[in-house]
């Protein structure tokens, strides 16, 4: 007898969870969709997938879903709020929580889910949307073995690498933070090695060009600064995501009384992109808080 395929949800159609449901659909999994964006639903259904005009509309029908949405609050109220899904979803089901998180988060999050005899991964992503839109992201996870075996296929649908890192909620969280620490710091670095360059004359493509190729080269600076280069600041990831994410960062670190200067710089200017309005645009847009120089494409100088 043929084993049935698991039913999948996915709430939060954005860059990454569309990608992600797109996967899913490419695989031959049952999945629906929920956005609050109408047109996001709307392009999802001309797909083959089923979107829904409410999160909890197919919850009793649903083996695994996946909650990409931006933080810890949206995952909680998407879960627990006044319309929350946990408690309509069958005893079993797995519930896969995809957000950079605290590791404290993660693990209360579980707890609640345990409640409702529901299974939890945690398990944040990686991988930017264009990975996501492949079937390519990275996931590390952690949780217990039971939800491994039922999430397996969907699993293997979404990521090329998943990392199992124990059996207990926040083990995967609190290795996205060191992920996210790196990336923020090396966006940063990127951004600033960038603006100190054509500060001293330096032809901004040319420049991409050497550095890229040399020593000083990391992912972060290959992948973000052609959108520099471009004048192109449509946020793949914004500002505001380090904002949030480095901020999570340093309050685990407070926790631990542990120092992370790096971390705080980074931080700091983020934060200063932020406050100049610039913290829906893209992560590389941190190039803008430096003063006298004209980046590619902006007609004023900073």
């Amino acid at each position: 007898m043929t084993t049935p395929l698991p039913s999948c949800g996915v709430i939060g159609l954005g860059s990454m969870g569309l990608g992600m449901a797109r996967s899913l659909l490419r695989t031959g999994l049952p999945v629906w969709g929920y956005d609050i964006r109408d047109e996001v639903r709307a392009a999802f259904a001309s797909e083959g997938g089923l979107p829904l005009s409410g999160p909890t509309e197919h919850a009793a029908a649903t083996d695994l879903l996946f909650i990409v949405v931006v933080n810890a609050e949206q995952t909680e109220q998407v879960l627990f709020g006044e319309q929350g899904i946990a408690a309509r979803l069958k005893p079993g089901s797995v519930v896969l929580t995809c957000a950079t998180i605290s590791a404290e988060a993660a693990r209360r999050i579980a707890e609640r889910l345990a409640e409702h005899q529901l299974l939890m991964i945690d398990a944040p992503i990686s991988g930017g949307a264009q990975r996501a839109a492949k079937g390519e992201l990275t996931i590390m996870a952690s949780g217990p073995e039971k939800a491994f075996q039922r999430a397996e296929a969907a699993l293997a649908a979404v990521a090329t690498k998943v990392y199992r890192l124990g059996s207990e909620a926040g083990q995967g969280s609190q290795i996205k933070l060191v992920n996210q620490l790196l990336a923020g710091v090396h966006i940063a670095a990127a951004a600033e090695a960038m603006a100190y360059g054509i500060r001293q004359g330096c032809d901004p493509a040319t420049l991409y060009e050497v550095i890229s190729n040399s020593a000083g080269n990391s992912w972060m600076f290959e992948n973000r600064v052609p959108h520099l280069l471009a004048g192109d600041y449509q946020p793949r990831s914004a500002v505001n995501i380090f904002v949030k994410d480095l901020g999570l960062v340093l309050d685990s670190a407070q926790d631990a009384v542990f120092p992370l200067p790096l971390t705080a710089s980074a931080h700091q200017m983020f934060k200063q992109a932020s406050a100049a309005g610039f913290g829906r645009e893209d992560d590389i847009a941190v190039a803008k808080i430096f003063p006298g120089i004209r980046l590619p494409h902006d007609g004023t100088e900073g």
